[in-house]
């Protein structure tokens, strides 16, 4: 199987996953938690974020508290659907060869990772120290989560199931975990205490 065309992600894949609330995987209110974790965590670690890039944003369900939390930074939500660029105006853009002019400060990667077949996912993953030379937020769907954690009626499952470690391993050659689905650039001049990273 190779990783999903574009015309995957059409209007009813959105209506189903974020917008019916029988179906849908996550709610605003989740989302708005998960960025004021993301803005917490780089205050704490004293990144000044001026530029927040989200790749495979959707429906931006993330914009409205990241601006929020981080108002003096510019917020670029990054899609590979036509349908959701047309509709929001997202930048139009494919995560493996995603360029920008200036790496962004702070680069969010929520569940599109699974999404790619284990060729683009890996080479999109190298990408990330192209575009991102401070915070990283990563999550996708792993095996392990299939089994124990998602909730079968409303997680897609035509994905690519890989494990944690197959992402960690790539992860960390160009930055170091710090738990908690963060990662830090590793020429990035961010300190962060012993007992608060991850092994």
């Amino acid at each position: 199987m190779k990783s999903y065309t574009e015309e995957h992600f059409n209007k009813e894949y959105y209506q189903k996953f974020y917008k019916d609330g029988r179906t849908s995987v996550i709610t605003q209110a989740q989302m708005t938690a998960r960025a004021n974790l993301i803005a917490a965590y780089a205050k704490h670690v004293d990144c000044p974020v001026r530029s927040i890039l989200d790749v495979g944003c959707g429906v931006g369900l993330l914009r409205v508290p990241l601006m929020r939390a981080l108002p003096k930074a510019r917020y670029t939500g990054v899609e590979f659907s036509a349908y959701l660029c047309k509709k929001y105006g997202w930048m139009r853009g494919n995560i493996i060869n995603l360029k920008l002019k200036k790496p962004a400060d702070l680069l969010v990667c929520y569940d599109v990772m699974q999404y790619l077949d284990d060729s683009s996912a890996a080479r999109a993953l190298s990408n990330f120290s192209k575009i991102c030379r401070g915070i990283l937020y990563f999550s996708a769907l792993t095996r392990l989560d299939w089994k124990e954690n998602a909730d079968k009626s409303r997680t897609d499952q035509a994905v690519f199931m890989r494990s944690a470690q197959w992402y960690r391993t790539r992860l960390k050659k160009n930055f170091r975990s710090v738990g908690a689905g963060f990662w830090i650039y590793r020429a990035a001049p961010l300190i962060t205490w012993e007992m608060e990273t991850a092994s």
